[in-house]
């Protein structure tokens, strides 16, 4: 029996997933530039072919990985939004920031790496420089909600309050396995959101 457009899109998605899965875990191990395609593709058993039918080669596996790290940060964000108090907002921006990368420490890891990389590697540098705006954006956001609590100095209060939260997230890409998550989502929250 012949299958349906919906079987092919699944299957397309299905290739898809498999494909992003499959970079994303040889770039943590092994790093963007150690990786081949060839790895790629075997790890996610398909074809090269299929590789470039869905992405523009690596760098097109890059892209779509950024994508997915900026739509994240945006639901975390624009999920805080929605909240009705300012610290509300900011209790949300805690827990959603610090769940995500308690729940994936490897994949805050490469993120975290892919930032500090030397800005002589052109193609790394173009994807910090993607992740550095949205965090500029986020910054601007939270600085706007520490503004709505009648904060002196909100800017200097979210910077304390960023800096807080990726400390937190490089101790639980140092510790995973015995990360006391609960615990410091309660201290930032009772000292940025009480």
């Amino acid at each position: 029996m012949p299958r349906t457009p919906e079987a092919y899109e699944k299957i397309r998605k299905q290739s898809s997933e498999r494909l992003l899965t499959a970079a994303l875990d040889l770039f943590i191990k092994k790093g963007y530039h150690s990786t081949s395609i060839e790895e790629v593709t075997k790890l996610a058993q398909v074809s090269k072919g299929l590789l470039y039918h869905y992405y523009q080669g690596k760098e097109g596996l890059l892209e779509a990985m950024i994508q997915m790290r900026i739509e994240n940060l945006r639901a975390v964000m624009d999920g805080a939004l929605t909240k009705r108090t300012p610290k509300e907002k900011l209790c949300h921006i805690a827990e959603g920031t610090l769940d995500n990368v308690f729940q994936n420490p490897e994949l805050y890891r490469f993120y975290m790496n892919l930032q500090t990389q030397p800005h002589q590697d052109q193609v790394l540098a173009k994807y910090a420089d993607i992740l550095k705006k949205e965090f500029e954006r986020n910054f601007e956001i939270q600085s706007r909600i520490f503004e709505m609590l009648g904060i002196q100095d909100p800017r200097k209060r979210s910077l304390l309050f960023s800096s807080t939260l990726n400390g937190i997230m490089l101790m639980i890409c140092s510790y995973p396995d015995h990360f006391p998550i609960e615990e410091m989502k309660s201290q930032v929250i009772e000292e940025f959101c009480k």
